[in-house]
């Protein structure tokens, strides 16, 4: 997977957007995945090819990861569910989101 790359510029401008947009819909969600993401990316950056973490960490990482699998795949579903009414619909489960 290639590195996510972006300016100060453009990091500044999605945090005034998640500021204006305060009072829409679930801010506070896309201000925690907004976090989340960059904390992600961050710590992915950090760390080197092979390095061991903690059992405890891994662990939190791997529920985290199977906690956000199941919100997007919902999340994908419920915006496709209308749209993908052709003759094999739409099955959320054969959904891969990063492999």
């Amino acid at each position: 997977m290639g590195k996510i790359i972006i300016t100060e510029k453009q990091l500044e401008e999605v945090v005034k957007q998640l500021k204006e947009n305060h009072e829409e819909g679930s801010y506070m969600a896309k201000q925690q995945l907004f976090t989340l993401a960059t904390l992600a990316y961050k710590m992915w950056e950090l760390m080197e090819e092979g390095e061991q973490l903690e059992d405890w960490m891994e662990s939190k990482i791997a529920q985290s990861e199977q906690s956000i699998t199941s919100v997007v795949k919902s999340f994908m579903y419920d915006e496709l569910e209308d749209r993908a009414k052709g003759p094999h619909g739409f099955d959320p489960n054969e959904l891969i989101i990063g492999k």
